[in-house]
């Protein structure tokens, strides 16, 4: 077991009371949405490790708050169960044959609402690591991998889609050996499932995949042809991201680089949601697919967003599809903040975790000009599911973006800004100016939520928490069980880092079902 602790300040309250005066209000789909305040902060070492001994590192790529683990405690103070979803490990340097996993921490969270910036609170928002579940293929003994996927070919499971896969020469850590296929796993999207088990989105197919509860593949779902990589007229799985071994993440080029069509590259299905009664999936690419403006740096703005019913697990019905326009970064309107993350709030209405890149510790600018969680609603929006737009050369934008003036978007409303010194000043953090450790990092990348009551949130007040991918970044890391002892080269230690806000949602909101 490990804690990963600051400490509570002695001059917390221990109330969850809003400011006086909210952050922000947006209004959106005629439903009002209030950003109360910053109610809290914590981080996990980029040093720390899991119990098989690699650095616990990528896990804020997609969070779930277990709301059956949720309690207030007398003291106003709250436990509850977080789980934390890392991406293909480390690969500031290249792809590795890093085995794709689950984290489970327990959190402790003290609100203190008396913080101030003369006087900030410092972290009250703690976790402690209970355990790792690992990944594996379909016959639950095959590790899958975070290497990326080659060029051409797939591999064939009877009962599954044609799965991405790499071809791994001896064991994937640059030792030699056998050569044999791993399935491929980019995971960024992340739902607990009634059953115990496991919702994963991720990039390299873009795919949809189940788990049960001991991380066995039991399912996977293939989006529709226009979202599938295309090069040289035949499906590419591959992202362009050369492994590690033997070459530092140098050759194994595909060509084109850019597939003409489908997802970009490392730009697949970023976000995921599970309805509150686990009847209903939605996910949603990260940008434009490259056929719908997704090439071009100013074009990538209209996504597709898709619903699945699966009321029957095993047999998932593919449902709906929406556009979702992503916001500018700036009024210059030059670059696209791609998402990261959505939440599916109630009917049609999600949270979107939208943001920048290249902002934030460890990179060349210390401020970040966009990172949100906004909201949008697809009452009014056209659902474009159908052989006109979902085949694999079938396009809903021109090359540059333009959306077809056939198609009504989902609406798109600004809310949660990250950025605001005046807030995060009160935990003792920051945008912009220095480079230290308590600089945002660049890439958040996740929504959990649960109800500020402790129970299902009848007043609409909830917490909303989102955490920073970190990229294993760290000059004490280990992969390969703990055999491989790594220093990134940025010469950087990210922390995994965790922001809270309190939020009111629109009256009577019910994110979850009420229990009976």
């Amino acid at each position: 077991m490990h804690f990963f602790q600051l400490g509570f300040v002695s001059s917390i309250v221990a109330i969850a009371t809003a400011q006086t005066t909210p952050v922000a209000k947006t209004l959106c789909a005629g439903k009002n949405y209030t950003y109360d305040s910053l109610a809290g902060f914590g981080l996990i070492p980029s040093n720390a490790r899991d119990k098989f001994g690699d650095t616990l590192g990528g896990f804020g790529s997609a969070i779930a708050l277990d709301r059956s683990r949720w309690r207030k405690l007398p003291d106003g103070s709250y436990t509850g169960v977080l789980y934390g979803l890392p991406d293909r490990g480390w690969n500031t340097q290249g792809t590795t044959n890093f085995q794709p996993r689950i984290h489970k921490f327990d959190i402790a969270f003290k609100p203190n609402p008396a913080a101030t910036v003369a006087s900030p609170s410092g972290n009250n928002l703690v976790f402690t690591y209970r355990d790792t579940i690992r990944l594996f293929a379909p016959d639950g003994t095959t590790p899958t991998s975070g290497l990326d996927a080659d060029g051409t070919g797939h591999i064939t499971i009877p009962g599954f889609p044609p799965l991405p896969g790499a071809t791994i020469v001896g064991d994937g850590w640059g030792n030699p050996g056998p050569i044999s296929q791993r399935i491929v796993i980019d995971a960024e999207g992340l739902a607990l499932a009634p059953d115990g088990g496991f919702w994963i989105s991720d990039e390299y197919g873009p795919y949809m995949y189940r788990f049960d509860s001991a991380g066995k593949m039991v399912g996977a779902i293939r989006p529709p042809d226009a979202i599938i990589p295309m090069r040289n007229g035949s499906e590419s799985f591959s992202a362009d991201s050369p492994p590690h071994f033997p070459n530092l993440g140098v050759g194994h080029d595909v060509f084109p680089s850019d597939n003409p069509t489908g997802r970009n590259n490392n730009k697949g299905l970023e976000g995921l949601a599970l309805s509150g009664d686990g009847k209903t999936l939605w996910v949603l690419l990260q940008a434009a697919a490259n056929q719908d403006g997704g090439l071009v740096t100013a074009g990538r703005r209209h996504t597709r967003l898709l619903k699945y019913d699966v009321t029957i697990p095993s047999s998932p019905r593919y449902a709906r599809e929406f556009v979702v326009p992503l916001p500018f970064q700036t009024a210059a309107q030059a670059k696209v903040a791609a998402q990261s993350e959505i939440f599916h709030i109630q009917d049609g209405s999600f949270f979107i975790l939208a943001r920048d890149s290249g902002a934030g510790h460890g990179q060349s600018s210390s401020t970040s000009v966009y990172r949100h969680i906004d909201v949008f609603n697809i009452d009014k929006a056209t659902d474009i599911k159908g052989k006109t737009y979902d085949c694999s050369n079938c396009s809903i934008a021109s090359p540059t973006g333009v959306l077809n003036s056939a198609i009504t978007p989902a609406e798109y409303c600004p809310f949660i800004d990250f950025n605001l010194n005046p807030q995060l000043n009160r935990f003792g953090v920051h945008n912009g100016g220095a480079q230290d450790a308590a600089l945002l990092n660049e890439k958040w990348e996740s929504i959990g939520i649960v109800p500020v009551d402790g129970l299902i949130g009848d007043d609409d007040k909830w917490f909303v928490f989102s955490l920073s991918d970190n990229d294993f970044v760290t000059q004490n890391g280990f992969m390969n069980g703990g055999g491989l002892p790594y220093s990134d080269a940025s010469g950087f230690n990210l922390d995994t880092q965790a922001l809270v806000f309190q939020i009111s949602l629109p009256e009577h909101s019910r994110p979850f079902p009420r229990d009976p």
